[in-house]
């Protein structure tokens, strides 16, 4: 680690940025997934195609520069093309920046890892109301063989490698076991109260591979600042959507009606755990361990 030292300490904005650089490359394969991997699609065969069946040129596919440089619309046909592409680039770009910022190297690796999962998870859930199992269970089942090889996610230290493990794997079987069993009372509960499905099976799995990668400290804290992200977000959306008025009460009427998937939800607040909150809700904890222990 002498060398990533050196950088740092010479040129402290290089390892950031590069961060950012890898994030927006990771972020453009993303889109690929996100689009293909519900339809069924292989996402390595064919390349990157335009909607009118052209093969899109290597430098009209640079992560978020190529579409400002085209303004939105493709070279060969000239239709357009959502800014989502750019948009998740730049968020997986700002991602992987955070995680190496708030971690140390190992460690943020990690983390980049499980925000790539998360943010393929989250935008098929918005367009599908769904999240494949390969993001839920493949999130638990990566994010125990992460925890044994590399326990620093968990805040054990390597200098006893094989007792760190240890500690690290039954922390992040800990974790997955309370968070998808926390959010599946919650489920049937609402489930009981509103006489209806509250929430689907796929976030009960999501949350257990929150909960490995994370511990159950993340997984818990992921429920609530979920929840809360939620609601600031759905206050936002009325706030915008009454400021409006051109929709007519049939529009407002299926908006109402639409299911919102709180499989984002849970990305967000694990994500705000993990980059932002990760002390704070540790020392929280532990204030409880410490009164009741």
């Amino acid at each position: 680690m002498d060398t990533l030292q050196f950088i740092e300490q010479e040129f402290p904005w290089f390892l950031p940025t590069f961060a950012f650089a890898m994030g927006a490359i990771v972020g453009s394969f993303l889109n690929v997934c996100i689009y293909r991997i519900p339809a069924g699609k292989s996402v390595v065969t064919p390349g990157s195609t335009c909607a009118c069946g052209q093969p899109i040129k290597w430098f009209d596919n640079l992560p978020i520069l190529s579409w400002f440089i085209l303004r939105g619309k493709a070279r060969c046909c000239g239709s357009s093309y959502s800014f989502r592409y750019p948009f998740i680039e730049a968020l997986t770009g700002l991602l992987f920046t955070g995680a190496w910022i708030a971690h140390d190297p190992l460690k943020a690796l990690c983390i980049m890892l499980f925000a790539a999962m998360l943010v393929c998870a989250t935008f098929i859930d918005f367009d599908h109301m769904e999240i494949p199992d390969r993001f839920s269970i493949g999130l638990a089942i990566i994010g125990f063989a992460v925890s044994v090889l590399i326990p620093e996610l968990h805040g054990f230290a390597r200098s006893d490698f094989a007792q760190s493990s240890i500690n690290a794997a039954l922390q992040s079987i800990l974790g997955l076991l309370i968070g998808s069993g926390t959010i599946l009372w919650i489920a049937l509960i609402a489930e009981t109260v509103l006489k209806k499905e509250a929430m689907g099976f796929g976030d009960v799995k999501l949350l257990g591979g929150i909960g490995a990668f994370l511990g159950w400290q993340g997984a818990i804290f992921s429920i609530f600042g979920g929840a809360t992200l939620g609601c600031i977000g759905l206050v936002i959306w009325t706030i915008i959507k009454k400021a409006r008025p051109q929709e007519t009460p049939q529009d407002e009427e299926a908006m109402m009606g639409r299911q919102i998937p709180f499989g984002p939800m849970l990305a967000g607040g694990a994500l705000l755990y993990t980059l932002v909150l990760e002390e704070q809700v540790l020392a929280y904890f532990r204030n409880f361990e410490i009164l009741f222990g």
